[in-house]
């Protein structure tokens, strides 16, 4: 496994919709297993292909505490097949967007189905945390933000701050 490079906003890649995977094969399953390692090693609780330069619909998440067993959960081609009319407001951060947070309001459930680890059909209920973060993890996938989901003034105030943070630094390729 090895660990890759995450982008960090403002970079336009963070903003392009990324493309179906076929299956799940060797190369996918290869990603998959870097990302997870990529996203425990940024004390992360979920990735996303486009995260980490790839294009392609393809998230990690685990969201177990350091005292839990970890439950490590891979996904490609994920869709929500339901939601909850019960939204829930939850702070959010972003492994693109380092040391910014801002609350978002989502559905507090949903289901999702999508290609494991093995390229089967899966269907799993997300409840709460695990709900929040397959969203975040999905909407990198459609090329959104969990800052596109706030105002426009918050915003703004969280890109600025990242662009000002970056002045000076090599670019993330």
């Amino acid at each position: 496994m090895a660990r890759l490079p995450i982008i960090v906003a403002p970079d336009p890649r963070l903003k392009v919709k990324a493309k179906p995977v076929d299956k799940v094969d060797a190369e996918i399953r290869q990603l998959m297993d870097d990302m997870m390692e990529t996203m425990h090693a940024a004390n992360g609780i979920g990735l996303a292909a486009p995260q980490v330069g790839v294009l392609k619909r393809v998230l990690v998440m685990d969201i177990a505490h350091e005292d839990e067993e970890p439950n490590p959960i891979r996904m490609a081609n994920p869709e929500i097949v339901w939601a909850s009319d019960e939204e829930e407001l939850r702070e959010e951060g972003c492994l693109s967007l380092p040391d910014q947070f801002a609350e978002v309001v989502r559905p507090k459930s949903v289901r999702v189905r999508y290609l494991d680890h093995e390229n089967e059909v899966r269907e799993m209920e997300c409840i709460g945390l695990q709900a929040v973060c397959v969203q975040h993890e999905m909407d990198h996938l459609e090329g959104t933000l969990f800052v596109d989901r706030i105002s426009a003034l918050k915003r703004n105030m969280i890109l600025r701050k990242l662009t000002k943070s970056r002045r000076g630094k090599p670019v993330t390729v």
